[in-house]
């Protein structure tokens, strides 16, 4: 499942996650994204500059071990779009 926030710079962070994301995992997720806004969308109809669908980045392995340490075990991967 994938989740959509967005950030005061017009950014995306794209959340893959095993399951639905709950309103308290949310919150982390607001509090670690620097306030973004949670989407409750499942497509986004816009143009960003992003990875590919395959390619894994460092950036995400680092967002991910982060959000392990605060107790999120569910997410797989997280990838920022400009």
């Amino acid at each position: 499942m994938i989740s959509f926030f967005q950030n005061n710079k017009n950014q995306i962070y794209a959340v893959d996650s095993k399951n639905p994301i709950n309103k308290n995992d949310v919150k982390k997720l607001v509090w670690l994204f620097g306030n973004s806004k949670f989407l409750k969308v499942n497509i986004i109809n816009s143009t960003f500059i992003g990875p590919r669908k395959t390619m894994v980045t460092p950036w995400s392995t680092n967002a991910v071990e982060i959000t392990k340490n605060m107790g999120l075990k569910f997410i797989e991967r997280i990838e920022l779009f400009n």
